[in-house]
């Protein structure tokens, strides 16, 4: 039986296809998690949102749990330290909606550890247990964890913990095996997720180095595990999902198609002007633009020319008249001597 065959759900949530977006800080935010699952991604994950700044009333961290039926299933990610706010905090989540709520153990950047939150937590196994025990208790809709292999390659701390998980009622987990020392360096020890997926019996999925569709077939052939997880890869290739689902189903990856790509693009910067504003959105082009053309001949102009985007309007005539230089490179080429 192929992945692609076998169910995927995480407690009573079925989902079509084995594939999850991580969650990226400043990345997926709704109008990116609405792309993204126009190509078929199975789960769809906010932003780290902060338990603290969601339980003191803070408006910019209740922005980021604003959804959008087209993205449905969502799950939210929290991250703190504190038992209660992290329980009370969830409730929140919950209540606006998620249809599963995440918490994070995983992050290692300095501002997080050093709230003892994220990967701090799994050097600490007792309040560990103790936030997703209230958290549980708390919620009805489905709960997950996403972590690392811990402090130390030997990932004993990864084990500890998705046992603990499990006993404590968690639904699923995500293992991104990497120490918390190693930030995104280094290569991902997949073996880790192969010793936690025999270890526990809800589902596991699995995170990390997944560059190309067929590192996904690979980490499901090497792993066993039940879905996987694509970060940063799908920042300048969002097609990566669909090209996973085909594969998965014996068929060729579509790759890239230049016209999708653009339209993609076209759909998602007004999205996020729509949920931004136009002001706000033409700061974010500015940027963001540049990752969607990673690849492309001319990519580095193109990211120089973006980077003083001032309007919507601008900005497509930008994007159409790199769309058309491609177009017309390409005819170029094809055309007989």
């Amino acid at each position: 039986m192929t992945p692609r065959q076998r169910p995927f759900s995480i407690g009573s949530i079925p989902f079509s296809h084995p594939t999850v977006l991580a969650p990226l800080a400043g990345v997926t935010d709704q109008p990116f998690r609405r792309m993204i699952k126009g190509f078929g991604c199975g789960l769809v994950c906010s932003e780290m949102v902060s338990a603290n700044g969601l339980v003191y009333g803070s408006e910019k961290t209740r922005q980021l749990m604003a959804s959008h039926p087209e993205e449905r299933p969502l799950s939210v990610q929290i991250f703190g330290s504190d038992p209660a706010i992290m329980a009370e905090a969830a409730l929140m989540v919950q209540d606006a909606g998620a249809d599963i709520v995440d918490i994070n153990f995983g992050c290692s950047v300095r501002k997080v550890l050093k709230s003892g939150s994220g990967s701090a937590l799994m050097a600490e196994p007792e309040k560990s247990k103790e936030i997703i025990t209230r958290v549980r208790r708390v919620l009805s809709v489905p709960l997950t964890i996403k972590i690392r292999s811990g402090w130390q390659p030997d990932a004993k701390e990864a084990l500890h913990l998705s046992r603990t998980a499990e006993d404590c009622g968690v639904d699923a987990l995500t293992i991104h095996p990497r120490t918390a020392r190693q930030g995104f360096g280094g290569k991902a020890d997949w073996s880790v997720i192969r010793k936690i997926k025999s270890l526990v019996k809800i589902p596991v999925i699995g995170n990390g180095d997944i560059i190309r569709p067929e590192d996904a077939l690979s980490m499901f052939s090497e792993t066993h595990c039940d879905a996987v997880m694509v970060g940063r890869a799908a920042m300048h290739s969002p097609h990566i999902f669909r090209d996973i689902h085909s594969l998965l189903e014996g068929n060729a990856p579509w790759g890239r198609n230049l016209a999708e790509h653009f339209a993609s693009m076209e759909n998602y910067m007004e999205n996020l002007t729509l949920f931004y504003g136009e002001e706000t959105a033409c700061s974010m082009f500015r940027s963001r633009l540049g990752w969607f053309v990673k690849g492309l001949p001319g990519s580095t102009v193109f990211r120089s020319e973006a980077s003083s985007i001032s309007s919507r309007k601008q900005a497509l005539e930008l994007l159409h008249a790199f769309q058309a230089g491609l177009i017309h490179n390409a005819a170029d080429r094809l055309a007989p001597e």
